[in-house]
């Protein structure tokens, strides 16, 4: 499949068409725009603008997230219409966040087993203590408190289209991750894959992927996702991930409001 038809599947799939499948989660199509409502996460999936249309659509979304007293975030693809959207959201009072890379792979032509370090496993996720241990590695990785994930995961706890893994050196928690299943779609989708800052650099990144992988094919998905930084786009690159596209969070938030999140 050429990089145009894979990326179409993914608007459609991933964004457009997207289910929910929890009952918190609202997806709605309004006009030309898809938003999300969640307990975690509200935004704006995907839009099929242009120039006559692009600035109402976004009025239109803040006055709906004001009303609900919510921020949100506008998630725009490099490819999205009109070429000046991320602009006119500026100019709407947004305020971007880092970009990343979408980028996608064919399972079966990923590895489904990586070597890990000496002493160190993965375990998979099926309890709150689990979480804890996700928690505190990403903390360490990323520099931040992660309260709001650790809520979010939990919820997530027992959920048949959540996968959650931990890499552990002994009792030391050194690298976690998270897949989110999509059924009907064949994609599944990789979150997190935070690592330890003194356990970088020794394949334990590439083992959860290889390790969620093969859970993916073995329930008979067909592509992986992930919205890359710039710190895991050439491990996945070498890998076999393509990057299809990029995306850059666009965060609204109300008036009287500290801070978006």
């Amino acid at each position: 499949m050429d990089q145009t038809e894979l990326l179409a599947l993914f608007d459609v799939h991933l964004r457009r068409d997207l289910v929910a499948d929890d009952p918190d989660t609202r997806f709605e199509r309004v006009g030309d725009v898809v938003r999300a409502t969640a307990p975690d996460w509200n935004g704006v999936l995907w839009s099929d603008l242009d120039d006559a249309t692009a600035d109402a659509a976004i009025a239109a979304e803040t006055a709906h997230f004001e009303a609900a007293g919510r921020d949100f975030e506008w998630k725009l693809y490099s490819h999205d219409r009109p070429a000046d959207l991320g602009d006119r959201l500026l100019a709407a009072g947004f305020v971007p966040e880092p970009e990343e890379a979408l980028m996608v792979a064919e399972i079966a032509e990923l590895p489904t087993e990586a070597p890990l370090p000496e002493g160190v496993r993965i375990d998979d996720v099926t309890d709150a203590a689990g979480v804890r241990l996700m928690t505190r590695v990403n903390e360490l990785a990323f520099g931040r408190d992660h309260a709001e994930m650790e809520q979010q995961l939990l919820r997530q706890l027992g959920s048949d289209t959540t996968v959650m893994a931990v890499a552990m050196a002994g009792d030391v928690p050194v690298c976690s991750a998270r897949m989110d299943l999509h059924p009907g779609t064949g994609f599944a989708s990789l979150w997190g894959g935070g690592t330890h800052p003194e356990w970088r650099g020794r394949g334990i990144y590439r083992a959860l992927v290889a390790h969620r992988a093969e859970i993916a094919a073995a329930r008979g998905y067909r592509h992986l996702q992930v919205d890359a930084s710039d710190q895991s786009r050439p491990i996945l690159e070498r890998l076999g991930f393509r990057v299809l596209s990029t995306t850059t969070p666009y965060v609204w938030t109300p008036a009287g409001t500290a801070s978006a999140g």
